[in-house]
């Protein structure tokens, strides 16, 4: 047997897991797979068609990345122990969720990551606005609030409030359940899908939502700053003020964004405005940050076109199953309705014929008692 013989084959398929917001699957990849071949695949398990605002994650480093659709899954800088992990999120973040997000699974898995970035505190949330947003998000995991069934405690077990929110006030568990609750039973008759959208309304007022921050230094003078980037542009802040920034270049307003090693240039629209220069150190960092920089300005250009075909099929797909679970949650309502009120007449009835028997009863122990007196009163 020759040398080649003896060589060890090299495997054809390798294994990734990906986890998504509420599950987690495990793929066997061929070697010669680009990102984008995974990537198509872990849409189609899960059923979702909005693909545009997703991406696959890893770690690398002392920082994070996204799986580049066009090169090979393999020729890229991901872990190297199998399966390999992946993290199917949110890469991009709508301006409207109402207007954009069509699909349930994209307003679920949106309303999950969201969910989950205010209680990490990674999104800043005052704690009037946090209790409003858990109370939709025991609305949309308990449906109608029932105090027979939501006894005191049912809350106990779930994570709905940031840890700072909990620290900030001396109250109980139960008083915060009772918050809670309060305008939970408000929500009566909203479904699962409709407590996450008006959680996701909420949210997306929120400051911190959408924004990817990245640490950076000023030109000239090395002075530290926060880019942050998102739906509605680049924003420059102070390290310690993530919410309001000093500065912001909307998109509509950007001419050009160029990237030079560590050297970025922002250069308005309008040539009068100053062009705005800044550094970042980190290689892996740069790529992000212009990764983020020409998906986010892809997305808000057509934002402001005609819906293409696709998605105006699935919105009119998303408006009749919606029409139709109306209608169902309708005829469930009226059904509710009607053995509420043949039970109602039943018990109705029952005391009817209860009280009958009773005055039949009195009638005749009335009657025992007359005749008994007037037994006694013969000589």
């Amino acid at each position: 047997m020759s040398i080649l013989g003896l060589k060890k084959k090299q495997p054809k398929t390798f294994k990734v897991k990906v986890i998504t917001m509420d599950a987690e699957v495990e793929f066997s990849c061929e070697v010669k797979w680009k990102g984008k071949d995974l990537f198509d695949l872990v849409c189609r398990t899960i059923g979702l068609r909005e693909t545009w605002f997703f991406g696959l994650r890893y770690i690398v480093k002392d920082t994070y990345a996204w799986l580049k659709m066009e090169k090979r899954v393999l020729d890229q800088e991901v872990p190297k122990e199998f399966p390999i992990t992946f993290h199917f999120l949110a890469k991009f973040f709508p301006e409207k969720v109402e207007e954009e997000l069509v699909q349930e699974i994209t307003q679920h898995l949106f309303f999950l990551q969201v969910k989950k970035k205010i209680l990490d505190e990674e999104i800043f949330c005052s704690p009037e606005a946090c209790v409003l947003l858990a109370s939709y998000a025991v609305q949309a995991k308990y449906g109608d609030y029932d105090p027979n069934f939501h006894k005191p405690g049912f809350l106990s077990q779930d994570e709905l409030l940031p840890k700072r929110v909990l620290m900030q006030y001396q109250m109980t568990a139960d008083m915060w359940e009772e918050k809670i609750t309060a305008w939970y039973a408000e929500h009566r008759g909203i479904a699962r899908d409709e407590a996450e959208m008006e959680y996701l309304k909420i949210a997306q007022d929120l400051e911190m939502y959408g924004v990817s921050y990245f640490s950076i230094t000023q030109n000239k003078r090395d002075t530290d700053l926060l880019l942050g980037v998102d739906a509605q542009g680049l924003h420059i802040y102070s390290p310690n003020n993530k919410l309001n920034p000093n500065k912001s270049f909307p998109w509509s307003g950007i001419r050009n964004i160029s990237y030079s090693e560590k050297e970025f240039t922002i250069k308005p629209l309008d040539k009068k405005k100053e062009v705005f220069k800044f550094y970042s150190s980190q290689l892996r960092v740069n790529k992000l940050i212009l990764q983020l920089c020409i998906g986010n300005h892809d997305l808000f250009m057509r934002r402001r076109k005609v819906d293409t075909i696709e998605v105006q099929q699935m919105k009119a797909q998303a408006k009749e199953e919606k029409a139709r679970k109306k209608a169902e949650q309708e005829r469930q309502r009226l059904e509710v309705t009607a053995l509420k009120t043949k039970e109602e007449k039943r018990l109705m009835e029952q005391k009817m014929r209860e009280a009958e028997q009773l005055a039949v009863k009195l009638v005749e122990q009335s009657e025992r008692r007359s005749v008994g007196s007037c037994m006694e009163k013969v000589p």
